[in-house]
C-alpha cells in the first residue's frame, strides 16, 4: 500500500514521515494554506534519503514552469489538481497523478479520457471552489463495480478526510493502489508527528492482516 503525506512545509515533518515509513510526501505549489516555495521545498528535499518519493502538487499552472520546478529540486511525481487535460498529463511520462473531486458515480466516467496518460488517478472529495484539500470524506459507497466502471486497470489513490481512525474502513470499500492524507494527520493546522505515525501504522496493519 502506496502512502504519501501531503502539504509538507518544515524539514522535521518531512522527516517524521521518513522515520514512521511513508513513501511518498507533497509538496503544494498551489494557492493555499499548505503552499510551499520552490526554494523552500528544495531545502526540504535535500535533507531526505533517496528512497521516499517526492510529489509536486499543481493547479493549472504551464507546463514549462512544472517542468522547470520538477527538474530544478528533484520531484518524482506530479500531481495535478485543475483541468489539466489528458494532452497535458501525457507531457510528464509515467509521473502524472491526476486528480478527479468525486460527488457522484458519474464523476468516475470522466477518468477513461486520462487512460495512459496518467501513472494513477487521485480521487477526493468535491467542494465548490475547491481544488482539492477539504479535509472531508467522500461517499465511498459509490465505489461500487459498476459505479467505478471507468477505473478498471487504472492504479488509483483514496484522498479525502482520511485519518487513522477511518482509513481502515476506507480501505476496505476501495481497495486503492494508495492512500493520500493531509489535514488527517495535523493537529492545529499543523503536521502532528503523532498523528503521522499512527496514520501510517494503522493502514500496514490492516495491509498486513488482509495478506495473513
Amino acid at each position: 500500500m502506496w502512502i504519501k503525506i501531503c502539504g509538507i512545509t518544515t524539514v522535521e515533518s518531512a522527516l517524521a514521515c521518513v522515520e514512521a515509513g511513508a513513501d511518498a510526501i507533497g509538496f503544494v505549489f498551489a494557492t493555499g494554506k499548505r503552499k510551499i516555495s520552490v526554494e523552500a521545498a528544495g531545502r526540504i528535499i535535500a535533507s531526505l534519503p533517496t528512497g521516499l518519493e517526492k510529489v509536486g502538487v499543481f493547479v493549472d499552472k504551464p507546463q514549462e514552469e512544472v517542468a522547470e520546478i520538477e527538474k530544478s529540486i528533484g520531484l518524482h511525481l506530479l500531481q495535478f489538481h485543475g483541468q489539466e487535460s489528458p494532452y497535458y498529463c501525457s507531457l510528464f511520462p509515467g509521473k502524472a497523478i491526476k486528480s478527479f473531486r468525486v460527488s457522484s458515480a458519474r464523476d468516475f466516467q470522466s477518468i477513461e479520457a486520462y487512460r495512459g496518460t496518467i501513472r494513477a488517478c487521485l480521487l477526493d472529495s468535491f467542494r465548490f471552489g475547491q481544488a482539492g484539500g477539504t479535509g472531508k470524506i467522500w461517499n465511498w459507497e459509490l465505489f461500487s463495480p459498476a459505479g467505478s466502471l471507468g477505473l478498471s486497470g487504472i492504479p488509483y489513490i483514496l484522498a479525502g478526510g482520511i485519518t487513522a481512525q477511518n482509513v481502515s474502513s476506507a480501505l476496505q470499500k476501495t481497495k486503492p493502489y494508495g492512500v493520500d492524507t493531509s489535514s488527517g494527520v495535523e493537529s492545529g493546522g499543523q503536521k502532528d508527528h503523532t498523528l503521522i505515525r499512527e496514520f501510517v501504522r494503522t493502514v500496514r496493519r490492516w495491509e498486513n492482516e488482509k495478506s495473513a
